[in-house]
């Protein structure tokens, strides 16, 4: 099927789901079964149907989270159009420009560029969270110029082709400079979708009528798990205000999701149905982030961290999501099925990370860095020119080794560069004389027991789940 009938077909679907509600329940098991038509067709033979199956899981799920949403009138039909129009049509389908771009970047670089930015434009927080990855709080004062901010999305939306952007922190609702906050960037970039990472407690209900009336923004919402484990990590009382907030949200018809850390503590919360009905069904989120808690950070610790055991049931709790309920749940690091393996260090289709100092880092969850976004600007270069440092490319280089195109691919259970495979990484950071973010980084970079530890944990973890890998996922030659 061509490009055009593609997008004729997507125009029409736009317009009976969204705006025909007798009509829409035979739209969405057409579009089911054109999901899986396509999932099927793009099946890569070196893996068993099981990860194809996975992928039309997940994609039905998502379908399925907003147009139920919309049938309760949690979603707007405007919001619905909007995020159709952002999502769907600039993002996937590469409408406004978008093809134009990933065109021209390829043929100066060789590559297509990243899918996407994440962008902290500020280190302020108004919480002060245990076991945070940024070590924010409110007095932090890093915050990134405006016109710096401007100047990144120009190049990322104009020259790399960008029209999805994940804004984090610190807080992000807190950024102000110039009288400009984060409002500003979805109104001026309206043909982009952004996504904010947020812990909820400022968004009142002024803001979120603020958010409907752009439609192309989408917070996910940060919680522990039920109010007692939200309170303990995030300060008394901010559970009720982070439930004041989802009914503002759901008032003014805003889609919303849900952000959790993964933690040993709280494992068992994560593995049981309550949590997901709860958050789904009673709270109505369109979708949720699962973040397994990363070592890094404000007084990081190896100890808060899933067990290996936790992190494969966790695994096996999040693919029967998918499947039964339909609830659409993405696990960082479990979810690697869905993008063929680590997705840091600008890849093709995957991303890079801006801090609020400006420090261009290959992941959120990777504290270091070569270059400096503001210094580059300043020396009349480019913010891609960054995104071919050795740190970068050497980070490219062991993804397409573990997890190549073609051929055998490896433990895609275990996908993360820092996390999963950290001897390799550390040895990479060594040799290529990375910086630290900040004086935790520092401290993790030169801890030995620190990286003995993860070494440990990397080691138990493929015990556990290499041989179920090799003998779920990957295509037995006939």
């Amino acid at each position: 099927m061509s490009i055009n009938n593609n997008r004729l077909i997507l125009s029409l679907a736009k317009e009976i789901l969204i705006d025909n509600k007798t009509a829409r329940s035979i739209t969405t098991k057409l579009l089911e079964k054109i999901l899986y038509k396509r999932a099927m067709g793009k099946m890569d033979r070196q893996f068993s149907r099981n990860v194809t199956l996975i992928q039309y899981y997940a994609g039905r799920a998502m379908a399925n989270s907003l147009i139920n949403n919309l049938d309760r009138n949690f979603i707007s039909k405007r919001g619905a159009k909007r995020l159709f129009e952002t999502l769907v049509e600039s993002v996937i389908f590469s409408k406004n420009g978008r093809q134009e771009a990933v065109s021209a970047y390829k043929k100066k670089h060789g590559i297509e560029p990243p899918l996407f930015i994440t962008l902290s434009p500020t280190k302020k927080c108004n919480l002060n969270c245990q076991g945070c990855y940024a070590s924010s709080k409110a007095t932090d004062a890093q915050t990134l110029d405006w016109p710096t901010v401007d100047k990144i999305m120009h190049e990322a939306h104009d020259e790399m082709g960008m029209r999805f952007f994940v804004l984090s922190g610190g807080e992000p609702l807190m950024y102000k400079h110039d009288g400009m906050t984060i409002l500003d960037l979805a109104k001026k970039w309206n043909d982009s979708l952004f996504m904010v990472y947020t812990n909820g407690t400022l968004i009142s209900e002024k803001v979120a009528k603020e958010m409907a009336e752009l439609g192309n923004i989408t917070p996910a919402i940060s919680v522990e798990g039920f109010e007692e484990h939200t309170d303990q990590r995030r300060g008394a009382g901010m559970y009720q205000k982070i439930l004041a907030t989802l009914n503002d949200l759901r008032n003014a018809g805003v889609p919303f999701g849900i952000s959790v850390t993964a933690t040993k503590n709280n494992a068992h919360v994560l593995l049981g149905d309550e949590f997901y009905k709860y958050y789904f069904e009673n709270l109505r989120a369109s979708y949720m982030w699962i973040f397994q808690y990363m070592p890094i950070g404000r007084k990081f610790t190896t100890e808060l961290m899933l067990t290996p055991e936790q992190r494969f049931e966790l695994f096996k709790k999040w693919r029967q999501v998918l499947k039964e309920k339909q609830w659409f749940v993405a696990d960082f690091w479990n979810s690697a099925i869905l993008t063929n393996g680590c997705i840091s260090c600008a890849k093709e289709g995957g991303y890079f990370y801006i801090d609020w100092n400006g420090n261009i880092m290959p992941c959120v969850f990777i504290p270091y860095y070569k270059d400096n976004v503001k210094d580059l600007f300043d020396q009349g270069k480019k913010m891609q020119d960054a995104l071919f440092s050795d740190f970068f490319v050497r980070g490219r280089d062991w993804q397409g080794k573990h997890f190549p195109q073609t051929g055998k691919a490896g433990n895609l259970l275990m996908p993360c560069f820092i996390r999963d495979h950290h001897k390799e990484f550390i040895q990479i950071t060594r040799e290529c004389n990375v910086l630290p973010e900040d004086e935790p980084a520092q401290a993790a970079l030169h801890d030995n027991g620190y990286h003995n530890a993860l070494i440990e944990f990397d080691a138990k973890l493929n015990a556990i789940t290499g041989p179920y890998w090799n003998s779920e996922y990957i295509e037995i030659p006939k």
